[in-house]
């Protein structure tokens, strides 16, 4: 899923003919999840009024040409016209808490809000690329919308040094792709929020009640079926020519169901469903009784 209006990513094409075998390639693409950029938000929000952006370090998985970001993690910093301030003891204290929980994250760059890039961006890329040696450290560029005529959006970045005698505060900053990858345990959650942002019509949002959420899967679930039916039938027509790989994999949905199981979960949370609610409207009729008769007491 991309994020935000089009950019001028750089599709880069990595080249490993006459390369050192101990040199890591360029990142040719990013993917974030919605865990990492929610936090960002989060972040963002809980920033002071003297904070124009805020910063932190990204944690993730990497590949030879992709960068996966799972997690990440603010950092205290500070910054003026003059100089800027980065917490550099906080921020490998919180590394620490986190590869102890998840060991298999590493440091794979840093974010910040807006999407203005400066001498000081250089200055804390270089920090980060020293912590991600010998990979190239990632820039994620969040944009909240909030700025005057700006586009919600994020944008990543990898640094290339510039001029004769390379400094921390010389480099170009190359945008390369960035896309929103999301587990099935995750999908939910970004669908339920997804509709509650297209639906709102007010600047106060209610809680949805989990029967509504349970219809909006069974529609969704009965329009994935509805495609596939018209796939196959196309396919068995004539219509369309058959794609082998298609359709091993509608046979091993349809070899791993478990119908019993999933009527006998279906049917229990369904009951208890109907149980709370049946409670919640017992629990509002005794204490509108107890109301009233409070009040018939005091007159």
């Amino acid at each position: 899923m991309p994020l935000g209006p089009s950019s001028s990513a750089v599709h880069i094409q990595g080249n490993t003919t006459g390369a050192a075998p101990n040199t890591a390639r360029t990142p040719t693409s990013v993917t974030i999840h919605p865990v990492a950029l929610f936090s960002i938000l989060d972040h963002y929000l809980r920033r002071t009024d003297a904070q124009d952006r805020v910063i932190g370090t990204l944690l993730g998985t990497r590949t030879e040409t992709e960068v996966e970001v799972h997690s990440s993690f603010a950092v205290l910093h500070s910054e003026t016209s003059e100089q800027v301030a980065v917490d550099m003891e906080y921020h490998r204290t919180m590394y620490e808490l986190h590869h102890k929980v998840n060991p298999k994250e590493v440091i794979v760059g840093w974010y910040s809000t807006g999407s203005n890039l400066n001498t000081y961006s250089a200055l804390i890329q270089n920090f980060y690329s020293q912590e991600t040696a010998p990979h190239q450290a990632i820039h994620v560029a969040v944009n909240t919308g909030l700025e005057e005529g700006g586009l919600a959006g994020v944008k990543a970045y990898v640094s290339s040094p510039v001029g004769v005698f390379p400094k921390p505060e010389n480099c170009v900053f190359v945008p390369v792709p960035v896309e929103l990858r999301f587990h099935d345990a995750e999908r939910s959650g970004v669908d339920l929020l997804t509709n509650t942002v297209a639906s709102a019509t007010s600047t106060t949002s209610q809680p949805v009640a989990e029967l509504e959420i349970l219809e909006q899967s069974i529609q969704n679930i009965s329009t994935m079926l509805d495609r596939c039916l018209e796939y196959v039938q196309a396919v068995l027509s004539g219509e369309k020519k058959g794609d082998p790989a298609i359709g091993r994999y509608l046979m091993d949905t349809l070899g791993a169901s478990t119908e019993d199981l999933e009527k006998g979960g279906f049917n229990a949370s369904l009951q208890d469903t109907l149980m709370i609610s049946y409670l919640a409207n017992l629990v509002r009729s005794q204490a509108e009784v107890s109301s009233r008769l409070a009040l018939a007491t005091a007159t």
